[in-house]
């Protein structure tokens, strides 16, 4: 049973930083796109950074201010969040593919992953 846990969500004011993590286990990751999403109130979950195959993506509104990465050997992929906006607030997720065999959905998009973290708040005080 594939589990993914997020933590070190939290309260910061504009201009901070916050490292998020998401410990994966029940299966190999490795091969595996491994994402974040976000979801503020009263809008729909949207696509904020992806790792696959050494490769990252970023949704533009992120691009230079997080980082994503992932140490394999832990099953841990990382979102270093840096020059926090007030628009940042949210419940953050991560997520990962059902396997290692690449379905023919863009990695930004929900439908390419199967299984979702229960997230963790980040709240931007301006």
């Amino acid at each position: 049973q594939v589990q993914l846990v997020e933590s070190g969500g939290g309260l910061v004011q504009a201009g901070g930083s916050l490292r998020l993590s998401c410990a994966a286990s029940g299966g190999t990751f490795s091969s595996r796109a491994m994402g974040w999403f976000r979801q503020a109130p009263g809008k729909e979950r949207e696509f904020v950074a992806a790792m696959s195959g050494g490769i990252r993506y970023y949704a533009d509104s992120v691009k230079g201010r997080f980082t994503i990465s992932r140490d394999n050997a832990k099953n841990t992929v990382y979102l270093q969040m840096n020059s926090l906006k007030p628009e940042d607030t949210a419940v953050y997720y991560c997520a990962t593919e059902a396997t290692s065999v690449k379905p023919p959905v863009p990695i930004i998009r929900l439908s390419r992953y199967e299984y979702w973290g229960q997230g963790t708040q980040v709240t931007v005080s301006s």
